[in-house]
């Protein structure tokens, strides 16, 4: 059983979609989502520096149409099919489009108004994230509470993001849990927290332009590793999960239950593959962080497919 999964937020370098951009197929991909979204995504990811990327405006919308052209390209080089689709973050987006519930102009229109309202939502307050490596993930969810931050990402594999105030984030840092070392992340909030429900409403409202349809292969959701049949659902949980924990812990337990031997990550790819070495054992991984790992790609889709 073969499953795409699509990375978040954090994982996009500068230049990353260079080598991309000479593949056809994911160069009208990504035109076609720039004009959508009124971004050029091609100027971000092959010239825009490191801090321009990071800008949750313009990181958000590159992730999504990164991946979606990789799976473009996937296709065009005969990529036949595959079993279900998973995202971390503002992957699920990605994912979302990967499954048939959105077109790829619909998904980057959303993920757009996310990154925007995100970024509006995070300067209102001066809030970040760190990430806690280590330690049992009870004991570290129940610290960082006592220590007034938020467990906002279980990745499974030892390892929770905290976010909160830049005051509670530097108060984890200088004392740390035992056992676990801290590792600030350059993001320009604390997503995934009650920080974000000013971009909940916002995102909420934009929804109803959008009519979603049933996705077409298996999709697991962050909330909690759940699988969505509806569409409509599963547009009304990206919308919420921007407030919630990213339950990417559950996710992977899900897809181990569910039978996934095989797993395929798209660009900008490397951190969805490392997480699920630690913690699908088992698993046959690939992380398409170029061209030249689309033929790999396609002999690990025609073993598990």
């Amino acid at each position: 059983m073969l499953v795409v999964v699509c990375p978040g937020q954090g994982s996009q370098t500068p230049g990353f979609l260079t080598p991309w951009l000479e593949l056809s197929a994911f160069s009208n991909s990504l035109s076609a989502m720039s004009e959508a979204s009124e971004i050029d995504l091609a100027a971000h990811g092959t010239t825009s520096d490191a801090e321009t990327i990071r800008d949750t405006a313009i990181a958000q919308p590159l992730i999504v149409g990164a991946g979606v052209a990789t799976l473009a390209a996937l296709t065009e080089a005969g990529l036949a099919s595959f079993d279900g689709v998973a995202g971390h973050s503002v992957g699920e987006v990605t994912a979302s489009i990967a499954a048939g519930i959105f077109s790829p102009e619909d998904g980057i229109r959303f993920v757009a108004k996310r990154g925007a309202e995100m970024a509006a939502a995070a300067a209102k307050t001066s809030t970040s994230m760190a990430a806690v490596l280590g330690g049992d993930s009870a004991e570290v969810a129940n610290y960082l509470i006592s220590v007034g931050l938020t467990p906002a990402n279980y990745n499974g594999g030892g390892q929770i993001v905290a976010a909160g105030s830049l005051e509670a984030i530097a108060k984890l840092q200088a004392a740390p849990m035992e056992g676990t070392k801290v590792i600030p992340l350059q993001v320009a909030g604390a997503f995934h927290t009650s920080y974000m429900e000013p971009a909940v409403a916002e995102l909420a409202e934009f929804a109803k332009s959008l009519t979603p349809k049933d996705p077409e292969v298996q999709i697991w959701s962050n909330s909690n590793g759940f699988t969505f049949s509806s569409g409509g659902a599963y547009l009304e949980s990206l919308v919420s999960q921007v407030s919630n924990p990213v339950r990417w812990d559950l996710c992977m337990a899900a897809m181990i239950e569910a039978g996934v031997t095989g797993l395929i990550e798209v660009a900008p790819a490397g951190t969805l593959v490392g997480l699920a070495k630690r913690s699908m054992p088992g698993v046959e991984t690939l992380a398409v962080k170029t061209p030249d790992q689309i033929p790999a790609a396609l002999e690990l889709a025609a073993k598990h497919a």
